[in-house]
């Protein structure tokens, strides 16, 4: 079983042109051309329409472009741009953690309803499309640091920063076994996801129309809110912090993994199966205390030591108290007696 299992992982994820490994598995590190010449290839929704989630994945990035041209050159401000720092920083990152990491993808908590998932799913502007972050990061996981990672820190920044178009994208000839098995990594997320001959059809598990139809309607929602409580202004400032988190995110496995170096710190890092690390900015800003969730993926808490808060925690331990989460994983015990602490 353990072998169907690393033969389905090794499939479920799009191979690049240029491929994982070589022929004698060693890591195939492209260069900066080619990582070029495969994005622009992996967006080219003209060539196939297989290639519509790389393409959503620009052109979101594309349309939030005009709010942070309106922002510089009609509203910046001091004010202002400490709300685009906090909301981009603090709150778009927080609720990627509670939503794309610890749930859609480790599944470390439930709702007790659907409403509060939809709630949870919307509380910020909408950028990435769950399919992208949650099929890739479950092969992460298993492949950390060597070849097949889809964000492999020892092949450079641009690798990672590249790749929800080049190495994120599900593979578009799954057999109907293997995408009922990809399609399961989301059937509790509320994703409407795509029949077989729809797959086959678009390449992808979530439907088209429900991604783009939420999409706009998200940003339509969350810019009359922003307005409402300050002007185009703030709606402006707004979604200008969540463009630069919907960018420089993609930077953060490079870095998590101490840029493809062993940097773990003795007392700090646990974990030396991997080169995660534990980082105070992403530590404190989101919870993204990163070496200790590769110890504990399943865990609704990252932050086992007394110094390491852990806001996305905060925010699944009150909804548990409030009755919203029914049930979670707490490894934060386990982490302490393991250790000693």
């Amino acid at each position: 079983m353990k072998k169907c299992d690393d033969l389905f992982i090794d499939q479920v994820l799009q191979t690049p042109s240029y491929g994982w490994a070589d022929k004698d598995g060693n890591l195939i590190a492209p260069t900066s051309k080619q990582l070029w010449r495969e994005a622009f290839s992996r967006v080219n929704v003209f060539r196939s329409k297989k290639n519509w989630i790389p393409f959503i994945n620009w052109l979101l990035a594309i349309c939030i472009i005009p709010f942070f041209c309106v922002f510089m050159m009609y509203y910046i401000s001091l004010p202002l741009v400490l709300a685009t720092v906090i909301y981009g920083m603090i709150v778009m990152s927080t609720h990627g953690t509670i939503w794309f990491h610890r749930y859609c993808t480790h599944r470390s908590y439930t709702f007790s309803h659907p409403l509060w998932r939809f709630i949870t799913q919307n509380l910020v502007l909408r950028t990435f499309a769950e399919e992208v972050y949650v099929v890739s990061h479950h092969v992460h996981h298993l492949k950390s640091d060597k070849p097949g990672d889809p964000y492999n820190s020892h092949a450079g920044i641009m690798y990672c920063m590249l790749s929800d178009v080049n190495h994120q994208s599900i593979a578009k000839n799954l057999d109907e076994e293997n995408y009922r098995k990809a399609s399961h990594f989301l059937s509790h997320t509320g994703v409407r996801i795509n029949s077989y001959a729809k797959y086959l059809k678009w390449g992808s598990i979530a439907s088209p129309w429900y991604v783009i139809s939420l999409w706009i309607l998200n940003w339509a929602f969350w810019y009359g809110i922003f307005f409402l409580l300050g002007g185009h202004g703030l709606a402006c400032a707004l979604f200008t912090g969540a463009m630069f988190w919907y960018v420089l995110v993609r930077a953060f496995n490079y870095t998590g993994h101490g840029g493809g170096k062993v940097k773990h710190t003795e007392g700090v890092d646990f974990d030396r199966s991997n080169l995660s690390i534990n980082q105070s900015r992403p530590g404190f800003f989101s919870g993204e205390w990163h070496n200790n969730h590769h110890l504990y993926p399943q865990s609704a808490r990252a932050g086992f030591l007394p110094y390491q808060l852990d806001l996305a925690w905060i925010y699944i331990y009150c909804m548990h108290k409030l009755g919203a989460v029914s049930k979670y994983t707490d490894s934060k015990k386990q982490f302490l007696q393991r250790f000693g602490l």
